[in-house]
């Protein structure tokens, strides 16, 4: 199929993208495109306009913040996290986690911003904003505000931010001393939509878990991080396995994501432990 007639604008300034977004109901910005334009072709997102920010320079890149942690821009690729030494060296479960997006074509274009506001529950990403506690700068006619990822994702496809709104970059917060990490993906081929994935942090405070593709949004398993305590992997995947809410689907039915969750949860944390002395 083909996408419905719509109108196109190119803007060069953040400022420009938000009068855009204002001046059309329905609007929608367009950067990688690399969910967007399937779902364009496929009709199932039908907008009469268009608004290209990847002439926004401001939006690329990948910059230290006053506390420690890093500032990711809104038009940043995928492929900048996976080959980026900032990244590597004080985030390598992200580095680690980057391999798994899709293929190199698509991480070549694809956005941070745009998989952040795409908001796919089998993302990657946004599991990992949950995770490292981002924030999530959005600026619109109102100004900027910034999100907590773990309130910032409401239902798939579907986040908090405002019609008129656009992310402009990704706050991640310095990780604890001497954190332990793990992440766990399957998917049927490497390079599609994870069934399942989970990713864990352990240190000083415990463990840190999040899931994909096993509930309607990114989900912090907060009941698996009580239940872990001080390494108990067995009671946090059980935890886990009641606390994700999965779907049936051609690539599996609801017993089987909550089973597989269960599984990974416990390689994910054991890989963290396996970084980090108890």
């Amino acid at each position: 199929m083909k996408p419905a007639l719509f109108d196109y604008i190119r803007v060069t300034t953040v400022d420009d993208a938000i009068r855009a977004l204002g001046s059309c109901n329905d609007a929608k910005v367009i950067a990688g495109g690399q969910s967007l334009v399937p779902m364009l072709n496929f009709r199932m997102v039908d907008t009469p306009l268009f608004v290209d920010i990847n002439g926004i320079d401001d939006l690329r890149g990948i910059t230290e913040t006053s506390n420690g942690g890093l500032r990711i821009g809104a038009l940043t690729r995928h492929f900048e996290l996976e080959v980026s030494p900032l990244i590597q060296e004080r985030y390598p479960l992200l580095h680690e986690a980057m391999k798994y997006v899709a293929h190199l074509a698509i991480r070549n274009r694809g956005t941070i911003g745009g998989s952040i506001s795409h908001a796919d529950p089998a993302a990657e990403l946004p599991a990992l904003a949950v995770l490292l506690d981002a924030m999530i700068v959005a600026r619109g006619p109102r100004g900027e505000r910034q999100i907590a990822a773990v309130d910032f994702f409401e239902a798939p496809l579907t986040t908090s931010l405002e019609a008129d709104e656009i992310v402009t970059a990704v706050e991640l917060p310095p990780l604890p001393e001497n954190s332990g990490w793990g992440f766990e993906e399957f998917a049927q081929r490497h390079g599609d939509f994870a069934v399942v994935g989970v990713a864990a942090l352990v240190g000083k405070y415990g463990a840190r878990i999040s899931v994909f593709g096993a509930h309607n949004t990114p989900l912090r398993a907060r009941e698996a991080e009580k239940a872990f305590g001080s390494g108990d992997t067995n009671a946090a995947a059980e935890a886990l396995q009641s606390e994700v809410d999965p779907s049936d689907d051609l690539h599996g039915s609801a017993d089987y994501r909550r089973h597989l969750a269960g599984v990974l949860c416990k390689r994910a944390l054991n890989n963290a432990m396996s970084g980090y002395a108890l």
